[in-house]
């Protein structure tokens, strides 16, 4: 093959998206091992491959810049996505004050900066929307300390609404000026014609989408597709009032926030942005990123690039020490809310390339941006991960409400009958006896009754013999549990279901049962397919009316003699974990210790005063620990990890968590599965 045929095939569209997906794959985990976020990586591997490397990619190849777009919009999109709007309505009007100084204050030091250094006020004013949003990198990591629900943190989180929204508007109109000549007619159509167009977004598509998933009841593919249209709907709507496609993207993840929840659909929708658009659109950065001009502006452009890194730190801190000196933040609040706005990754980029392909900002200016992403992504993280452990979460113990008792389990679900009744799904023969097992002492436990289901899965259109097959298979299991339970002295009233959707069979079967509790066994919910498709766990966890209860046992259940319940605070979620493990305890007979890891720093009057609200509150609930103990540690997972060696079970509770795309941090629930290999229980709420 010649060297003219060899380059005709590298420049192929599917050589060119092979060559982007294996860059996708190999690169970001050798950047995660040194410890830098993935994205890093990935602008490392465009580099490699386009004009400064290897030159095996060319950033303005058809094909190229076409998955570059997708990516840009789909990053945005995510963006909006992953906005908590629940947590942004508790704390209104405090992130809309936050968000206002986050914004106003970087955007005149950007100003500021882009006329000292001799730029046309349009370029200045858009240098300044860059240094006046922020991506929630370090997100994930206050997640998993176990300090979300921390105000300093909601509060950031909110603020995001409002600096994204803002800077894409600068953007919006900073683009709209250069593209004709300026008028404030011109400048008053295109933004009346802008908030039309938002108006029509946030609420037309909100309302279409939650009609569409009404109608279409269980179908997670057709769901999948709306919404990409959705996405892609609003970016073309963008183009045609003219103003950038991202824009659009980004309302359209805020419009669909409540329509998508957080179920299967958002996760698939998440997953394919995650692993397959988004890292295409920061390999082309890096394509883009000519090496030899970075270099340069690092050496002739310094004061350019130190002015805009340290401008963005210090207009960044001005703004968190503004909020604090008006709410009373403490120090450590303070550093969380900096380190958690400092980031300048998903609407700074974005806008960056569109502000450089637009003709308003210089190579420079593009160089000294990434420069501007590699520090705070760095950073911000860091600094999050030193100051979060010192949060502190509100808990219930504030007022003197007792928590709700854990039979009945919630007040969303349904009003308190005599039966309790517990419900074991059947599958899996080797983990089958066990799960029997412990529903059937837990139902004991509680003079209620057991169920026992299996579900014949019956896919669109299935044969007479398949379903003949599935339907046998299913009573097997069924005759199978039978069996166990009569030998524990329990009858288990089988269930055979048909359905196409084994997740969505068992919520439904729950629900139809009037039961309180499903107990299920633990699978890989990790793995390629089940993070594609959906795993049962997650379906039913999504699903279900009532509490799930996830169990790995590595042990019978006879044999478990002490039980751990890690906590961190005393929110409602915490005590309803707590009288759960209490009545598992009961039921296996049991000893439960409680312990309560709290931050390094804490003094030992406010450990007391902790124990103290604790013991009044379980005592109300009658869900008292055998033993608690006291970690004071900033990090739960390595607490449990470390004490869970002496126990023969943990109970965990099962969160969501929300990942930000290029940097993934584990919640604690997951780490923990992940690096511990004994019995665990996960213990999982219906969505509230």
């Amino acid at each position: 093959m010649g060297l003219d045929a060899l380059g005709g095939l590298l420049g192929s569209p599917v050589s060119i998206f092979t060559l982007m997906l294996l860059a996708s794959l190999l690169i970001p985990p050798i950047f995660e091992r040194l410890r830098l976020p993935g994205l890093v990586g990935l602008l490392a591997a465009g580099v490699l491959l386009g004009p400064s490397g290897l030159q095996l990619l060319d950033p303005k190849a058809e094909t190229v810049v076409l998955l570059s777009d997708i990516g840009k919009i789909y990053l945005m999109f995510v963006a909006g996505l992953e906005i908590d709007l629940k947590e942004f309505r508790k704390t209104r009007n405090r992130s809309l004050s936050f968000g206002g100084a986050t914004f106003l204050i970087p955007l005149l030091f950007g100003i500021a900066i882009g006329r000292l250094f001799g730029f046309e006020w349009i370029s200045a004013v858009l240098i300044g929307s860059l240094l006046a949003s922020h991506t929630l990198l370090g997100y994930p990591i206050v997640q998993r300390l176990g300090v979300a629900q921390a105000e300093a943190v909601t509060v950031t989180v909110g603020a995001t609404i409002f600096t994204d929204i803002a800077a894409l508007l600068v953007l919006a109109i900073c683009v709209s000026i250069s593209a004709g000549e300026f008028s404030w007619l011109r400048l008053a159509v295109q933004m009346a014609a802008l908030v039309v167009y938002a108006v029509i977004v946030l609420f037309g598509f909100r309302w279409a989408g939650r009609r569409y998933f009404r109608q279409t009841g269980d179908d997670q593919g057709s769901q999948f597709l709306f919404t990409l249209l959705a996405v892609f709907l609003a970016a073309v709507g963008a183009q045609v009032i003219q103003i950038e496609g991202i824009i659009g993207a980004f309302l359209a993840g805020l419009a669909v926030n409540d329509v998508l929840g957080k179920g299967a659909v958002k996760e698939k929708v998440e997953f394919v942005g995650g692993v397959l658009f988004i890292p295409f659109f920061f390999i082309d950065m890096g394509l883009l990123l000519n090496l030899p001009a970075f270099v340069s502006t690092l050496s002739r452009h310094l004061a350019l690039v130190s002015a805009v890194v340290l401008g963005l730190l210090a207009s960044k801190l001005l703004a968190v020490l503004v909020v604090r000196l008006r709410y009373g933040y403490r120090w450590s609040e303070a550093m969380v809310m900096w380190s958690l706005s400092m980031p300048q990754v998903a609407a700074t980029l974005a806008a960056a390339l569109v502000g450089r392909q637009a003709g308003l900002l210089t190579d420079a200016v593009f160089n000294t941006v990434i420069v501007l992403m590699l520090v705070t992504s760095v950073l911000g993280p860091l600094l999050t991960q030193r100051f979060a452990k010192r949060l502190t979460v509100p808990d219930i113990n504030q007022s003197n409400r007792p928590v709700e008792p854990w039979e009945p389990p919630y007040p969303a679900a349904p009003p308190a009958r005599q039966d309790f009744a517990v419900l074991v799904p059947v599958y899996n023969p080797t983990t089958e006896a066990r799960l029997i097992e412990v529903g059937a002492l837990l139902a004991r436990q509680a003079g209620g009754k057991l169920a026992a289901i299996a579900i014949a899965q019956a896919h669109l259109n299935p044969t007479e013999a398949e379903l003949t097959n599935a339907i046998a298979l299913s009573r097997q299991r069924l005759q199978q549990a039978n069996t166990i339970s009569h030998s524990l002295g329990i009858t288990a009233e089988p269930i055979l279901r048909i359905d196409s959707d084994v997740g969505l069979g068992i919520s439904r079967a729950a629900r139809e049962h009037d039961t309180q509790l499903i107990v299920m066994g633990y699978g890989e919910t990790a793995s390629l397919q089940a993070r594609l498709f959906g795993s049962v766990i997650a379906h039913v966890f999504t699903t279900a009316h009532c509490p799930v209860a996830i169990i790995r046992l590595q042990v019978q259940p006879q044999q478990i003699r002490q039980i751990l319940v890690p906590i961190r605070d005393l929110a409602p979620s915490s005590l309803r974990l707590i009288q759960f493990a209490r009545y598992l305890a009961t039921a296996l007979g049991a000893a439960m210790t409680l312990v309560h890891v709290c931050p390094a720093h804490t003094t030992e009057p406010a450990k007391a005063r902790f124990r103290q609200r604790l013991y009044d509150q379980l005592q109300d609930a009658a869900a008292s620990p055998d033993r608690y103990k006291v970690v004071p540690h900033g990090d739960i997972a390595q607490v449990i990890l470390r004490v869970a060696s002496q126990y023969d079970l943990v109970v965990l509770r099962a969160t969501r968590r929300m990942a930000s795309p290029g940097l993934t941090v584990s919640d604690m629930t997951t780490e923990v599965l992940r690096r511990f290999d004994g019995s665990v229980v996960l213990f999982g709420e219906p969505e509230g």
